[in-house]
């Protein structure tokens, strides 16, 4: 019973992950090439587990502009 004296941590997605996550994987991928990463990398981060910073930053950066395009 490992942990029963304190609630599970849960990792918090921002809300660029939580839409990121609603992309479908072409998109991804291209997000993530376009940040130079993997999509594997991307899809960690956008579930809230831990990546590296400048993976993050690149990441956010990459879907603000694409959201920016979009409009």
């Amino acid at each position: 019973m490992r942990g029963f004296l304190h609630p599970a941590v849960r990792p918090v997605a921002s809300d660029a992950q939580s839409k990121f996550r609603g992309l479908q994987r072409g998109r991804r991928t291209k997000l993530a090439r376009a940040a130079n990463t993997t999509l594997v990398k991307a899809d960690q981060w956008a579930r809230g587990d831990v990546v590296g910073a400048d993976v993050s930053e690149a990441l956010e950066s990459a879907f603000a502009a694409s959201a920016k395009k979009k409009k």
